[in-house]
């Protein structure tokens, strides 16, 4: 782990995206709330919230954070470029002497694989795709805007 004791603690913010793609039915079966283990985008939310606070448990080096905000959003995407999808933004905050894109990242993948798990019966050719980091603010590489 990078030694982070000599660093001042400052606000930090990072936004990550992406998406899965999935049939325009099973996309239906999320809006309509008829997904045999419940509603798909409220659970997907809670579990992108709970990945971003257990992020140090699941990526070795990573220091474990006070989160002081995890927002995680969702988008329908109707007959979008590759099909129908639900984009996924995550915003985690922080104040502190380190950065908070992995925890921002892992809320999302985390958010989409509960997509996943919760519609795979209906349709198991779902694809997670374009995770990345959308924006960071703070420290000192300063502000950064994915182009």
């Amino acid at each position: 782990m990078v030694d982070v004791a000599g660093k001042p603690a400052t606000r930090r913010v990072a936004v990550a995206g992406g998406r899965i793609e999935m049939l325009p039915a099973t996309l239906a079966i999320i809006e309509a709330g008829t997904a045999r283990k419940g509603d798909v985008l409220g659970v997907a939310r809670i579990a992108g919230i709970q990945a971003a606070k257990k992020t140090s448990d699941l990526i070795p080096l990573c220091h474990p954070l006070a989160l002081t905000r995890v927002a995680v959003e969702f988008l329908v995407e109707k007959g979008a470029v590759g099909g129908s999808a639900v984009a996924c933004t995550a915003t985690v905050e922080t104040v502190g002497p380190t950065g908070v894109e992995m925890e921002a990242l892992t809320a999302v993948q985390v958010a989409l694989l509960t997509i996943y798990d919760m519609c795979k019966a209906v349709d198991r050719g779902m694809t997670i795709t374009g995770v990345r980091l959308l924006e960071k603010q703070g420290g000192k590489s300063g502000h950064y805007v994915a182009g």
